[in-house]
């Protein structure tokens, strides 16, 4: 059986991604899709912030 490497991802990328795509979700008309979108570009951010507190190092405060 075959592994799928999870594919770590920058801070930055996820900022990004998070950001285009709350844009994105912004611009659709209001309904089930719209609401998909936002908590998609929600989950993005989450994932952007973790990224910053898994990685940061001992005894320092996380880089901003």
């Amino acid at each position: 059986m075959d592994k799928k490497k999870s594919e770590v991802r920058s801070k930055q990328d996820l900022q990004i991604e998070a950001l285009a795509a709350l844009e994105q979700a912004r611009a659709m008309p209001h309904g089930r899709a719209r609401s998909e979108a936002l908590k998609r570009a929600g989950i993005l951010q989450n994932a952007a912030d973790m990224q910053g507190l898994l990685f940061a190092k001992r005894g320092r405060p996380p880089k901003a």
